[in-house]
């Protein structure tokens, strides 16, 4: 490339992708400092970048004169219910409940670890949601968990709880293939610092959940994740085998990621309370990165307390994730709702749903208020998603790697990489000093209310959080009738199959202010209880 010379460079046909024009004398003029910009170009490509390394620049939720709240600690109400005699009920309990049984020494954590091995075994084919069983790690940790309770030693709430954690979080001496044929032979040699965290709060690893190759969508290496409520649809990505085996009982909970909404979709599509926290709450050390400046991880849960459990053990700083924030965890499932405001925004409330959610809310006793968006193209931030996901994977590109996944449309990652070349680096700081516009934005809503609420995958509010790091809880509001649903990629609906409608689950989504998870907690347990869905489970998993 350094023997370029100007007239072989057709900048008028790269002035059509660019979107620019320029006069054959201003061409002229540029001819040989791009011959020297692309040279450096393919200097830096050969140069190589190990997946590990993040860029200089951090992003940082917090605009100048943000205050960290400072309460911190968990509550839980204790369930006074006693161990069910059958497997699938106790399968299919909550958290708060099996944490209970399994510290009075009702059951113990062998016991229930068998209890999901089993299911995971039977159903887990089915879903076509289980990366990788875990088995002989699973029984060790178990065993482990029963024999420190023998000895009095309770390490909290998910002490012996069997759990599912998506394969792109690396575990010891297991294969950790992201889903993706080209890293099928992964073997990380420590556990990602989330795993490393469960497991020394006594949680149990029982399986590697399947997630879109690459975190995106839900077809991975060995086919498409199901939705156990219609099996002849996805269940929805990247997050998808958490999703669908939390929902079919297979786990107690899951581990999913986040980038543009790999927790909140699959939850809602499965019909589980998933819990995004705010960017830089959670270390991603050990984890793989799509973008930097994006990716979460959080909790997939049954229900709304659990997801509090699982977040008090996540939570923390680790000087190992360049972008993580230290902050303090607080919630009082104690607490009610008496005095929050709820915004929300009209043109988002289209769904008969949506609205019931906003009406059950107000029916709750809080302020509802209405809220106005400000014109922004917020849609165009998604330029930056595929800009660092291209980067992060860019030996896949220019190797000619990416031919090996299995997915292969103009909306997967091999196209959506391959087009990420051509997105001009001076858009890309554009599109950086929007997102800060969006930032300040947000901060203005969350002056005027604590929680904001809306329909899932209904306008900007998905695409606008996630840019901005905002937390969203998913909660279970109802159920739908619709034929089986055609998406791709990022929850993008392709439309609806011929056939029967399904019986499938809704959900309410709830926004809040940065590092402040409780009150859209407190809002969703409250809305749990009132729709009493949270409990029903999918027929053919019950």
């Amino acid at each position: 490339m350094t023997n370029i010379v100007p007239q072989e460079i057709d900048i008028e046909a790269a002035e059509l992708i660019a979107g620019v024009t320029y006069t054959a004398a201003e061409r002229a003029q540029m001819g040989e400092g791009l011959a020297f910009q692309m040279a450096r170009a393919q200097r830096r490509r050969a140069f190589g970048m190990p997946l590990d390394v993040h860029p200089a620049s951090v992003f940082d939720p917090r605009l100048p004169g943000f205050v960290m709240p400072r309460e911190q600690g968990v509550k839980v109400l204790p369930s006074a219910r006693p161990l069910p005699a059958g497997d699938v009920d106790i399968a299919y309990a909550s958290v708060v409940e099996l944490s209970g049984w399994i510290k009075s020494g009702a059951l113990t954590s062998e016991r229930l670890t068998r209890i999901y091995l089993e299911r995971i075994e039977r159903l887990g084919p089915t879903l076509e949601c289980i990366a990788l069983a875990t088995p002989e790690r699973a029984l060790a940790e178990a065993r482990a968990a029963d024999a420190k309770l023998a000895r009095d030693e309770w390490l909290g709430p998910l002490h012996g709880i069997p759990y599912g954690c998506k394969d792109l979080l690396d575990t010891a001496h297991l294969a950790t293939r992201w889903g993706a044929e080209p890293y099928m032979d992964r073997m990380p040699d420590a556990d990602s610092e989330v795993v490393r965290k469960l497991s020394a709060a006594g949680a149990v690893l029982v399986a590697k959940t399947s997630l879109g190759a690459l975190a995106y969508g839900d077809i991975w290496h060995s086919g498409q994740t199901r939705n156990p409520w219609n099996l002849e649809e996805g269940s929805s990505g990247s997050s998808a085998g958490s999703g669908s085996g939390t929902a079919a009982g297979l786990f107690a909970f899951s581990i999913g990621t986040e980038t543009l909404g790999s927790i909140v979709s699959p939850s809602t599509r499965c019909g589980l309370a998933g819990l995004r926290p705010t960017f830089g709450r959670v270390s991603r050390a050990g984890a793989m990165a799509l973008c930097w400046s994006l990716d979460k991880v959080g909790p997939m849960c049954r229900f709304v307390d659990d997801t509090a459990l699982v977040l008090d053990v996540l939570n923390g700083f680790d000087v190992a994730d360049p972008g993580s924030i230290a902050a303090p965890f607080a919630y009082d499932g104690t607490a009610g709702i008496a005095g929050l405001k709820v915004g929300y925004f009209e043109a988002d409330m289209g769904e008969a749903l949506d609205r019931a959610s906003l009406e059950a809310a107000r029916a709750l006793g809080v302020t509802v208020v209405p809220l106005v968006r400000a014109d922004l193209p917020y849609e165009t931030l998604i330029d930056v998603l595929y800009a660092e996901a291209a980067a992060a994977f860019e030996d896949l590109t220019l190797s000619g790697r990416d031919d090996l996944l299995t997915w292969q449309e103009p909306m997967a990652w091999p196209t959506a990489f391959r087009r990420a070349r051509f997105l001009s680096a001076v858009d890309h700081v554009q599109l950086d000093r929007l997102r800060r516009l969006v930032m300040r934005e947000v901060d203005r809503w969350f002056g005027e209310v604590d929680v904001i609420l809306g329909g899932p995958l209904t306008g900007p509010m998905g695409t606008i959080t996630n840019f901005t790091g905002q937390p969203c809880l998913a909660v279970r509001s109802g159920f739908r009738q619709t034929p089986t649903r055609i998406t791709r990629g990022l929850g993008v609906p392709l439309g609806l199959a011929d056939g029967p409608a399904h019986r499938v689950p809704h959900s309410v989504w709830l926004w809040g202010r940065l590092f402040e998870e409780a009150p859209i907690l407190r809002l969703g347990r409250a809305l749990e209880q009132h729709f009493g869905v949270a409990g029903e489970r999918p027929p053919g998993f019950a």
